[in-house]
């Protein structure tokens, strides 16, 4: 239900949910895919004991890391 509801409120998560609908996705595996980054949005919150972001921007030195 929550997958559903964020779909449905969330505008990051409708445009995933439909940009995977139209590469041709099954409903129930995009559904399923949203669960988890919720899932891992939540742990992550949990993990660094701060509030959630909402835009996140990484900086510079996280992106030289990263490449």
């Amino acid at each position: 239900m929550g997958a559903m509801s964020v779909i449905h409120c969330n505008p990051e998560m409708k445009n995933y949910y439909d940009r995977k609908m139209a590469e041709g996705k099954h409903a129930l595996s995009v559904i399923n895919a949203v669960k988890n980054k919720l899932v891992l949005r939540a742990v992550a919150v949990i993990k660094s004991q701060t509030h959630y972001v909402d835009n996140f921007v990484k900086s510079n030195e996280t992106i030289k890391k990263v490449a």
